[in-house]
C-alpha cells in the first residue's frame, strides 16, 4: 500500500526533473493554475461521490494523484508534510 504512494511521489519528482513530452503529469507539474483547479475539482467530485455513495474509490485516487502533483509543483515535499503530521501525534 505505502509502496504505491511512494511510487506516486517518485513519479512526480522524476517527471519534474525529466519532463516527458505530452505527459499529463508534466502538464500538472508545469502549470500550477491547472494543478490547483484539478485539486479543487477532484475534491468536489470526491465529496459528491461520498454523499451519493458512488465511485468513491476512483475519486479518492484522483484526489491523491492530483494533490501529489500540486504539492510537488509548488515545492512542498511530502517528507515535510509527514513531519508535520508526526508532530501532531498525541
Amino acid at each position: 500500500m505505502l509502496g504505491t504512494l511512494e511510487h506516486l511521489f517518485k513519479l512526480a519528482r522524476e517527471r519534474k526533473a525529466n519532463p516527458v513530452e505530452g505527459s499529463y503529469t508534466n502538464k500538472l507539474l508545469s502549470d500550477t493554475s491547472l494543478s490547483k483547479a484539478k485539486v479543487i475539482e477532484e475534491i468536489d467530485e470526491l465529496v459528491e461521490a461520498v454523499e451519493k455513495n458512488t465511485n468513491k474509490i476512483h475519486e479518492a485516487a484522483d484526489v491523491f494523484y492530483h494533490l501529489t502533483m500540486y504539492l510537488e509543483a509548488n515545492g512542498i515535499k511530502i517528507e515535510e508534510v509527514m513531519a508535520e503530521l508526526e508532530k501532531r501525534k498525541k
